[in-house]
């Protein structure tokens, strides 16, 4: 399981390189400041990603029959080990830097999953990612693009505008003499909308122009809506156990409600 792991961490280091890094050039380790930037957004897919990684990995060295508290140590430490590797290798981009912010979520996504492990002995409270397709308008598609990349690998990865982060909580272990489906969660969101840069959306073209377009007013999004504990349905077969665990990194479709820092609120029909 050991050397199972370490060709998936291989092999994803790989592609996250062709993604992310290939790109820019190789300069001495240096730390960066970017809490400020993508209104937290990439700081909320660091909780997310090292929450997930430690809950499967945990779950992979369960199987190997290991004690239950070994398991889950093991699996939040190489979490938190698989994401360190990444901040070093931001630490020696010349795009970006060793963040500070990003280790410290790092370890605040393994913390979150080992707490309520050795807690509650169940994860009432579980990190989820959604992901659908924002529509640029034709005068800052190429901007997106630029940004963003063009294929839908990559738009998953980088565009914070189409991501949403939630919090998806199982009211039934927290009240088991309610009457809540014990697949029932109550998810609460988090997004951001409209960022053509880190920080501002004015940036400087590759010819020396310079391009404002404060007028697109970014914004961050706050959502309430229904979710299903995939770990929680009454099956009994083991591979389809096996395939629910793996899909509940991803926040089920449905009804929403959003409010936003325009001041507006949206209500979603369905809510991807």
């Amino acid at each position: 399981m050991g050397g199972l792991q370490s060709a998936i961490w291989v092999g994803s280091f790989i592609a996250l390189n062709h993604a992310w890094y290939q790109n820019y050039e190789k300069v001495d380790f240096h730390f960066f400041n970017d809490w400020p930037e993508w209104q937290q957004m990439d700081k909320a897919g660091h909780v997310w990603t090292s929450y997930q990684i430690s809950r499967l990995s945990t779950g992979m060295w369960r199987w190997t029959g290991i004690k239950n508290k070994n398991a889950i140590i093991l699996g939040s430490v190489s979490s938190i080990a698989y994401m360190s590797v990444i901040e070093i290798q931001d630490g020696f981009s010349d795009k970006w830097g060793f963040s500070t912010g990003d280790m410290l979520m790092n370890i605040a996504g393994a913390g979150i999953y080992l707490s309520q492990e050795f807690g509650w002995k169940e994860q009432r409270i579980q990190v989820k990612f959604s992901y659908y397709p924002f529509s640029y308008t034709p005068d800052i598609q190429a901007r997106a693009d630029d940004l963003f990349g063009k294929g839908a690998a990559e738009k998953i990865l980088k565009d914070y505008n189409a991501q949403t982060y939630w919090l998806s909580i199982n009211p039934r272990s927290f009240f088991p003499a309610g009457k809540f489906p014990a697949w029932l969660n109550l998810a609460v969101g988090y997004g951001a909308r409209t960022m053509l840069g880190g920080r501002e959306n004015v940036w400087t073209n590759e010819d020396g122009t310079v391009t404002d377009r404060s007028d697109i007013i970014r914004y961050r999004r706050f959502l309430l809506s229904a979710d299903v504990d995939l770990t929680r349905m009454p099956v009994k077969k083991k591979w389809l156990k096996s395939v629910f665990s793996v899909i509940s990194v991803l926040k089920i479709p449905a009804p929403a409600i959003e409010f936003n820092t325009q001041g507006k609120v949206v209500v979603y029909g369905m809510y991807f």
